[in-house]
C-alpha cells in the first residue's frame, strides 16, 4: 500500500517542486481561476520539458 501511495505521490511533489522556481508565482495577484490556468499552462510547459 506504501508503495502505491507513493508512486501516486511522487509526480505530484515533482510537479510543486519545479512550480515553486517560477518567480511569478510569488506575485499573483488575479483571481484563483486565473492562478489556477496559469499554474496548469506552467505545469505543461514544465511537463512538457521534462519529457524531452
Amino acid at each position: 500500500m506504501n508503495r502505491l501511495i507513493s508512486s501516486l505521490r511522487a509526480p505530484v511533489e515533482h510537479g510543486f517542486a519545479s512550480l515553486k522556481t517560477f518567480r511569478i508565482l510569488t506575485k499573483v495577484r488575479m483571481h484563483p481561476r486565473h492562478a489556477t490556468a496559469l499554474v496548469r499552462a506552467l505545469l505543461v510547459l514544465t511537463h512538457h520539458q521534462v519529457a524531452r
